[in-house]
């Protein structure tokens, strides 16, 4: 293992699966936040970060808004750097985060995790601003993550393809497993790429994702975790059963 001066938590099935908290992980959180600067990363573009970090305090995690770091944040930083407008197709809370950057002739279309309004409406709304001439964002590509209920539930990356195959046009991805998303959340920390490790449940987003950016990546057996995940040829640095297995693996 290579010297780790850095940590990365995604957060849905690491932390918490649902609406239940994993046993033990703010208590190894706040143990490892004594010795690590850390960021919390999630694609999770359904609710907004104050929603999120309000579920997390909730659960006993003290975790601080600088260390929070979303899709949706990075998304409408670049929209902001770009100087440009957005067609959101979001859910309604978080369309409110774009609500400044709204326009009916946009500049991009920005797609995130919409549940209930991916509906022919929006959907169609977005492809005809591709045909427009829009440029097409995916604030998060995943395919599916797991659900309240303990099932795994489509994520936004289906119909991301949907649109691109509609319009022929190719997603600009923000969001994991964007190697900027990974080295923006790395910079904020002061740290180089090689001496952060991530940890995820997702084999592709989280793992690949990161591995490909430069830095380690622990997989835990968590979340949208499945055993057919070891078999698509990518190999995480640790496997842990669980993220409450870290402060073991890092000698904490």
């Amino acid at each position: 293992m290579k010297p780790i001066k850095g940590l990365l938590f995604d957060i849905g099935g690491v932390l918490y699966v649902g609406e239940r908290v994993i046993e033990g992980a703010p208590e190894t959180i706040e143990k490892l936040h004594a010795r690590y600067p850390m960021r919390f990363v999630t694609n999770t573009t359904r609710t907004l970060p104050e929603t999120i970090l309000e579920k997390l305090k909730g659960f006993g995690f003290a975790i601080g808004r600088e260390e929070l770091f979303t899709a949706l944040d990075v998304t409408r930083d670049f929209v902001r750097a770009q100087g440009a407008t957005v067609l959101p197709v979001m859910t309604d809370e978080a369309e409110g985060y774009f609500a400044e950057l709204a326009s009916g002739k946009p500049d991009f279309v920005v797609v995130g995790d919409a549940h209930t309004n991916f509906d022919y409406p929006h959907l169609n709304a977005a492809f005809r601003a591709l045909m427009e001439g829009a440029s097409l964002i995916a604030a998060a590509k995943n395919r599916y993550f797991k659900d309240e209920d303990g099932k795994l539930s489509m994520d936004a990356g289906g119909f991301i393809s949907a649109l691109e195959y509609a319009s022929g046009k190719e997603a600009r991805i923000i969001g994991k497993p964007s190697q900027t998303f990974f080295h923006l959340a790395v910079a904020s920390m002061g740290l180089q790429a090689h001496e952060v490790l991530m940890v995820g449940d997702d084999i592709e987003s989280d793992i690949k994702g990161a591995q490909d950016a430069g830095l380690q990546a622990a997989l835990v057996k968590t979340g949208k975790f499945q055993p057919t995940d070891l078999e698509k040829g990518i190999r995480p640095d640790p496997i842990l059963e669980d993220v409450t297995d870290l402060a073991k693996y890092l000698a904490v």
